[in-house]
């Protein structure tokens, strides 16, 4: 068991510092937890919503001694996570998993909803080490974009390059993110792409990827059970993605490539399709 760290899988409680709405159903937390705000960005946390469930959440910012979580209403436990207040409890476990590595001087960034949350501790990464930034977000409607004032923020202050795309054309570019994608890969070298998304996109951008020739990281979302490698629930090809992932980068992604974005494990660890 080299590389766990005791402190890093004991459960701790953590107060609930600030809430911010961020889109329709999506909130981040903020709380205070030394071994969270040392994250790299891309890693994730098994966040314990007390008489709920235990799931996991990648970590959408760390600064000093406070980490956050961004978290979309889906199911039982983001429901009730999100309707917890300032100064209510939960309990944190992590980080865990790989992170993104900054490589090159020109990237590309996508990210399809919720994904981009860990996507947003990097770009603050890329910008730090004067990376030029594209970054493409996309989302069903103008009320799911995430992080919008933020994105808007680093395109004035910072010379991000921002992309929104929405399914119904509410805001930005009409259509969707891989659609945006193809055509900026098309235009323009980049030297990395990365991506955080649903796995059917990821795998599109993936395929993009090999076919433009431009090297590629991605954070793949995968149901996970116990975060430390042992229940099996997340496995992709012989990669369990908790301990080996969530970030992948194009060879290992292609040493899977047959079940990326095409089967899934269900609760009881099965492949289905996705």
């Amino acid at each position: 068991m080299s590389g766990w760290h005791t402190d890093v899988n004991q459960m701790r409680t953590v107060k609930i510092e600030t809430v911010i709405d961020e889109a329709f159903k999506v909130k981040t937390f903020f709380f205070k937890d030394s071994l969270c705000s040392s994250a790299e960005p891309g890693q994730f946390l098994m966040v314990w919503i007390p008489g709920v469930d235990e799931i996991p959440l990648s970590v959408s910012s760390v600064s000093r001694t406070v980490a956050s979580v961004t978290v979309k209403e889906v199911g039982e436990a983001t429901k009730a996570l999100n309707r917890m207040k300032k100064g209510d409890i939960i309990g944190v476990r992590g980080p865990y998993g790989s992170h993104f590595k900054v490589f090159g001087e020109n990237v590309l960034v996508v990210g399809g909803g919720t994904g981009m949350a860990p996507l947003m501790m990097l770009v603050s990464r890329l910008l730090d080490k004067n990376v030029r930034v594209t970054i493409i977000e996309g989302a069903k409607t103008r009320d799911e974009l995430i992080f919008f004032n933020q994105l808007c923020r680093l395109e004035k202050e910072e010379h991000a390059k921002v992309i929104f795309t929405t399914d119904d054309g509410s805001y930005g570019v009409k259509g969707f993110a891989t659609e945006a994608t193809e055509k900026i890969l098309s235009a323009e070298r980049f030297d990395m792409v990365y991506v955080c998304g649903n796995e059917v996109m990821t795998r599109k951008i993936y395929d993009m990827s090999v076919r433009h020739k431009v090297p590629l990281q991605a954070s793949l979302e995968r149901i996970m059970l116990c975060g430390m490698g042992i229940c099996g629930s997340c496995v992709i090809g012989k990669y369990r993605v908790c301990k080996d992932g969530p970030v992948f980068n194009q060879d290992q992604l292609k040493e899977v490539e047959n079940e990326l974005g095409r089967i899934k494990r269900n609760f009881t660890g099965e492949p289905v399709p996705i």
